[in-house]
């Protein structure tokens, strides 16, 4: 019996998702649950990310483009992830509903394998024009940019800035953040 189960293993959708108790991430009818709370230096990594970027859209362009940290992105009705740290252009209700312009995934050693070849994919599938790992353990940044459908490195480095060119530009100094974790 347990080579059918592996055969054949169960399809949920969202309407699944939202009746799951603690959080868990839906990827092609497949669950997966989000490792146990965060260690600080992760939340305050995301939380520097989200507040400089927050920090610059508020000055040039807030009607058009919100940051958004660990809210659920519903791709389809077997796919929701909850990135780290999130930019999308344009109305957002409840839940992201739309490709994010920019996604930033700070990688824990729980998250790492998923981040780095799961949600690549699937950020590279879905349009994402810039996919930011951020590794807090080594103080680095690996950043992708779209080109043709295929993610290309632009940027990896322990220090050092990066202007992110979407509908309302920002810049994140990797050199400041990594002094204050």
């Amino acid at each position: 019996m347990a080579n059918l189960a592996l055969k054949y293993p169960p399809q949920y959708t969202i309407d699944d998702y939202v009746n799951w108790e603690g959080d868990w991430e839906l990827i092609e009818g497949f669950p997966y649950a989000l490792a146990p709370s965060p260690v600080a230096k992760h939340q305050k990594v995301s939380l520097l990310i989200a507040r400089v970027i927050d920090q610059q859209i508020e000055e040039t362009c807030p009607e058009e483009c919100s940051v958004f940290f660990e809210l659920d992105w519903i791709i389809s009705k077997d796919t929701v992830v909850r990135p780290d740290v999130a930019v999308v252009c344009g109305e957002v209700e409840d839940f992201i509903k739309k490709t994010p312009e920019v996604i930033f995934e700070v990688v824990s050693q729980h998250t790492a394998k998923k981040d780095e070849y799961l949600k690549f994919a699937l950020y590279e599938r879905e349009g994402v024009p810039y996919y930011a790992i951020v590794y807090p353990e080594l103080k680095k940044v690996r950043i992708f940019r779209l080109r043709d459908g295929r993610y290309e490195k632009v940027f990896e480095s322990d220090r050092g800035s990066f202007k992110f060119e979407i509908k309302c530009p920002f810049e994140v100094d990797f050199t400041w953040m990594w002094q204050r974790v």
